[in-house]
C-alpha cells in the first residue's frame, strides 16, 4: 500500500493525538475536511489505523508492577503454541504477547497490583500452564521510553547519518 506525504502526515498526527478533529487535522495537512475524511476512512479500510485508545497510566490505576517474562514451552507444534497463546489470552493482567525465535518461545508484558498478585499470577496461571518448560522474569525499575506506534516518515526516506571524517 503505497501512502502519499499527506497519508502519511495523517497517520503521524492520529498517532500523536487520536482525539483530534476531523477538522483540526484537515487544516494541519492542508486539505478541507470532506477529503480528509474520505482519506482517514480509507486508512482505516486498508488496515493502516487499526483503532483509537487511550493511553492509560498503570500506576495511578492501580497496577505499579510491571514484568517481563521469558516463557519457555516443550513443544513448537502450531496446535502447543495456539493453545499457549488461547491460554495467555485469558489473563488480563498480560498485555503483550509476543512469540520470538531463538531459546525463547514468547516474551510477556504483565502488570500487577503488587508483588504478591504478581507471584499468584506467576506461579497460578504461567508457571502451570500446559506445555510450559520455564518462566523466567524481570521487574522493571524504571520505563526510560515507551513510545506507543511506529515512527512515520514524512517526507522521503531518513537521511543517512553523515559519515565521521
Amino acid at each position: 500500500m503505497p501512502f502519499d506525504r499527506i497519508d502519511r502526515q495523517i497517520l503521524d498526527l492520529l498517532q500523536e493525538d487520536g482525539r483530534m478533529t476531523n477538522v483540526d487535522l484537515a487544516e494541519r495537512v492542508g486539505l478541507t475536511a470532506p477529503p480528509c475524511l474520505r482519506r482517514v476512512r480509507a486508512l482505516e479500510e486498508q488496515g493502516a489505523i487499526r483503532g483509537y485508545h487511550a493511553s492509560l497510566d498503570a500506576a495511578t490505576l492501580g497496577y505499579p508492577i510491571t514484568v517481563f517474562a521469558m516463557v519457555s514451552l516443550r513443544s513448537q507444534a502450531e496446535a502447543d503454541l495456539a493453545a499457549f497463546e488461547a491460554h495467555i489470552a485469558q489473563i488480563p493482567e498480560v498485555r503483550e504477547c509476543h512469540m520470538l525465535n531463538g531459546e525463547i518461545d514468547f516474551i510477556l508484558k504483565l502488570v500487577a497490583t503488587d508483588l504478591k498478585s504478581f507471584q499468584e499470577i506467576l506461579t497460578s496461571r504461567l508457571t502451570t500452564a500446559p506445555n510450559v518448560t520455564s518462566v523466567k522474569t524481570s521487574l522493571t525499575i524504571r520505563t526510560a521510553k515507551a513510545l506507543p506506534g511506529i515512527p512515520v516518515v514524512i517526507g522521503d526516506a531518513p537521511a543517512a547519518p553523515a559519515a565521521a571524517n
